[in-house]
Parts: C-alpha cells; structure tokens; sequence
C-alpha cells in the first residue's frame, strides 16, 4: 500500500541559515546607530574651537558647559540635528527613487531632483525677495516635483523606456540647464548671488533651531511613508506584472513614493541647499549588509545617510580651519567615485 505523500518540513540548514541573517542585520543596524551617536557627539565638539565629550555631554544632558555650553546648544546642536535629518532624507529619497526607477544610479542629484528644488528657490528670491526657509520651502517642493517628472518624460522617450543610462543622461541634461539658468540668475542679481552663494553648494553652516523645527514636520512625513512603502517596494522590484499578481496596487505605490520624495528632497533642499550623491550611496552601502529587502534597506539608509552627511560636515571643519569646507563639497569627493564604479559596472541595468 502506497504511502501518502507528506509536505516536507524546512530543514534545521534553512532555519539556521535565516537566524544567522537577521542577526547579522540587527548587529550591523545597531551598529550604524552607535557610528551615528559617536558622530553626533564629534559634530557637537569639533569646530574652530575643539570642545571635550565630557562638556559636550554635560551641556546637552545636563545644561552645563560654561561658555562652552552656549557654542554647543546655540550654535552646533542645530547644525548636527539639521545634519541628521537633512541626511536621513536624501538618503531615503534615494532609496524610493532606485526603487521606483528600478535605476541603480538615480539620485535625488543625479536626476535633477535638487537642481529643480534650487532653482525654484533662486527664482523665489530673485522675483520675491523671499529670505527663510518658511517662505521658500513651497517653492522647493514644486520645483522638486516638476523637475522629476520632467527628467523621467525625457529619459523615458524611445523604443528602450527609461533605463537607467538613459535616465541619468536626461537627469543630467536639465541639472546642467537649470544650473545654467541659476548662474544666469544670481550674476544678474548679486543680492540674490550673495544669499545663494553658500547654500548653493550645499551647506549646514549658519543653522538655526528654527529651521530645524520648520522642516522637521516635512521629513517625518516623507520617511514615514517611505518606511510604509518598503513591502510595496519589495513586490515592485520583480517587475509591474509580478507586483500586480502579488496583489500590490502599483500606481498607489508610484505616486505615494513621488510624494515621498518630494517631500525628502524639497524640504532638504530648502533646509541645506542642493547636497548630491548621499541618495546614490547611501543605499548601496546598506544593500551591501542587508541584501536587496526594503523592509532593511530603508532604515539601515535612515541612520547611514546622517554619517555620511555630518561625516562630511566634520571633514570640512577640520582640513581648512579655522575656515570651512562645505559639506556638499566634501559628499561629492565621496560620491563621485562610487557613482563612476556603478557606470562602469556590466550589470547597470536594473537593481
């Protein structure tokens, strides 16, 4: 008599094999969180004026430090918090747009995304003498919006769709257009030069707690719904007719993500002027540790993407003291090469 036929039981190698992943995952996560607190505190000691950890702690903890307390509070703790959201979301933005795009060289730089948030605020000065963050945030966020759709309609014309190459090509064209455009701008007006010159390279300098309440709303806002996303992400990557099988609802999660994003990239720009490569590398650091899964990918970029951009802040504090270097200067040392080993790579086409 024949045995009826049994589901066999995942093997103790697979289960072994899946603990080990999510441990290695929770270690590296708790051990970006530890990188990001030690960067923290060195962005809150280091300065024209270096400040010991112990006052630095005593200051933020306690509300002591002396006079070091006033330079640590008033001056460089909006600067870091600025740092750690500005940071959080370019690096999420990037993430949604290589997702979205299926493009592992889209940037929220790369594709025009800052370039359009910068212009728009170059054209709110210029026209209506805007001057804080308040007045010219809008703005950000309808230029972020229109220059995205512009570059994916350019970059998706033709026989081929819109690849990757194609993409940054066209991300390329309309950044070098609207930068044209900028400088044709603040050399017209140099008042509009001189309140754009700084933040033009992107810059965490001159920070206040003002901006950083301002433009906490916009960021939490767009992180949440690029958390919520990361499933829907996941079903998107195996190509629109897996998605739709899998029963996710696509252009739900497109336009939710383009809100997302610009959201990330308009209230950034606006905060910190137009920083490039943070959303190129930033995801490609934490697929390294997590693997191809969002429901990672995106978190482990929310607390990598900080270190980068208050790594480079402190970098340009210290190689030309006691003047500075920008910090969109320093990311762009940083994400240059990286962006240049991804082009050269054979498998560019899709992630």
């Amino acid at each position: 008599m024949r045995e009826a036929a049994t589901t066999p039981e995942p093997t103790p190698v697979v289960a072994v094999r899946a603990h080990s992943v999510l441990g290695v995952r929770l270690a590296g996560f708790a051990a970006a969180v530890a990188v990001l607190v030690l960067v923290v505190l060195v962005s809150l000691a280091v300065g024209v004026k270096s400040i010991p950890l112990g006052t630095v702690l005593d200051a933020v903890l306690h509300g002591r430090g002396g006079g070091d307390r006033d330079v640590i509070v008033d001056l460089r703790l909006p600067r870091t918090l600025l740092g750690v959201a500005a940071g959080a979301a370019l690096a999420a933005a990037g993430v949604l747009m290589q997702a979205l795009t299926r493009n592992p060289l889209a940037d929220p730089g790369i594709l025009g995304v800052n370039a359009g948030a910068a212009f728009a605020v170059v054209v709110s000065i210029w026209i209506w003498r805007f001057a804080d963050f308040t007045a010219y945030v809008w703005f950000a966020f309808a230029g972020a919006g229109i220059a995205s759709i512009l570059v994916y309609l350019l970059g998706s014309r033709g026989r081929s769709g819109a690849t990757p190459v194609r993409l940054a090509l066209a991300g390329t064209a309309v950044s070098a257009v609207l930068g044209a455009l900028i400088s044709f701008i603040t050399l017209l007006e140099p008042k509009v030069f001189d309140q754009f010159r700084f933040w033009g390279v992107g810059s965490l300098t001159g920070a206040d707690r003002g901006v950083v309440w301002q433009v906490l709303p916009f960021l939490a806002a767009g992180s949440l719904l690029a958390l919520g996303l990361s499933g829907a992400l996941n079903a998107l990557a195996l190509g629109d007719e897996t998605a739709r099988g899998l029963g996710s609802r696509i252009g739900r999660t497109r336009v939710l993500g383009a809100v997302a994003v610009t959201l990330l990239c308009g209230a950034a720009t606006a905060a910190v002027g137009p920083i490039a490569f943070v959303g190129l590398t930033v995801p490609h650091i934490a697929r390294a540790v997590t693997g191809p899964d969002h429901r990672w990918v995106t978190p482990y970029s929310l607390v990598l993407g900080p270190i980068l951009l208050l790594g480079g802040d402190i970098v340009g504090r210290l190689v030309a003291r006691p003047a500075e270097v920008q910090a969109g200067i320093v990311t762009a040392f940083v994400g240059a090469p990286v962006f240049i080993a991804l082009v050269r790579r054979r498998r560019v086409r899709e992630l």
